[in-house]
């Protein structure tokens, strides 16, 4: 049996200035707008959970956020985090006056003829309803705009609705294709719809998100960063679909990085990481979990900010990340 496993791993302010926030319900801002920020600014696709959720954490001192993923309530559990909601205070500015925070559990899981679905990684606290009032802003309903970040919601595979996120956005100084799927089964199971959701979730969906923000890259001379996988530089049986997927995205970078000579580009390829969609992966395999065995999600961020820290006299191209046992560390 086939087992599709969905990470949502699915624009920025220029520093000194205002943009309108995207896709937001009804969330109500200070003027409609964005808080003003000074920080260069750094989008993450897929940040509401897992990986996505820990480059946010690594970055949120350093940058001014634009959280992605595909509803404003599945932002819920990371933006009170990061908002000190759940500590009665907010972590990166302002200060909170009133807070109802639904820590409910997230997450869905379906099963179909031929797959089963899973949602998502990490951390499934606090994804519920989220309503917040801050000092000099007001009601901060759903999605509403959080100190040192800005919720981002919009389904990367509508082009439509990514062609209007990205708009107003005039600067990008980091940019990390987070957001992905993993489609497992062998050649023989594996269906035409299988493989056209694959690729457009994990190339399409990527190279059009990077095309509609070249712009906003060059104003900055930014930084492009694809959370790639081992399976892009090595296939597997069973892993045949995924594994094609993630060999294009190795491509798209090499492609993307001579084409931009002025951006840099750095494909990451973590092996196994201990998240919820891993726990989904491994029982979809039939073998017991073994979290010692796998990366931790807080490793790879740390990756992720050391590539793009890294001084602009060198361009980290390519990175590897392979496990070693805890027990062993």
């Amino acid at each position: 049996m086939n087992a599709t496993i969905v990470d949502n791993r699915s624009a920025l302010p220029a520093p000194g200035s205002y943009v309108r926030a995207p896709g937001c319900g009804n969330g109500r801002y200070r003027g409609g707008m964005v808080a003003e920020t000074t920080r260069p600014t750094a989008l993450i696709t897929g940040a509401s959970r897992g990986l996505g959720a820990a480059i946010a954490r690594e970055l949120a001192a350093t940058h001014h956020l634009l959280l992605g993923a595909r509803t404003p309530e599945a932002l819920a559990g990371i933006t009170a985090e990061l908002s000190g909601i759940t500590a009665g205070r907010s972590v990166n500015g302002g200060d909170l006056l009133e807070s109802d925070v639904d820590h409910s559990e997230g997450g869905v899981g379906r099963s179909g003829s031929a797959t089963n679905r899973f949602v998502g990684s990490g951390d499934r606290s606090g994804l519920g309803a989220e309503r917040s009032r801050f000092e000099g802003g007001g009601d901060l309903s759903g999605c509403g705009e959080l100190p040192g970040f800005t919720p981002w919601p919009v389904e990367l595979t509508d082009y439509e609705a990514v062609a209007a996120a990205c708009a107003p956005i005039e600067r990008l100084d980091v940019l990390v294709h987070n957001a992905g799927v993993a489609d497992l089964g062998t050649i023989a199971e594996s269906s035409v719809a299988q493989w056209r959701n694959t690729l457009e979730a994990n190339v399409i969906a990527v190279s059009e998100l990077t095309r509609l923000l070249l712009p906003a890259l060059r104003a900055a001379k930014g930084h492009v960063v694809l959370i790639n996988s081992g399976a892009g530089l090595r296939a597997n049986p069973g892993w045949g679909v995924y594994a094609a997927s993630k060999f294009a995205l190795r491509a798209f970078g090499d492609a993307l990085r001579l084409e931009e000579p002025e951006l840099r580009v750095t494909s990451i390829h973590p092996g196994r990481i201990d998240t919820d969609m891993q726990r989904a992966i491994v029982a979809g395999e039939g073998h017991d979990y073994h979290p010692e065995q796998f990366l931790t999600a807080p490793t790879v961020a740390r990756t992720v900010r050391t590539a793009i820290e890294t001084p602009r006299d060198a361009h980290p191209t390519e990175i590897v990340l392979r496990p070693i046992a805890r027990d062993a560390v």
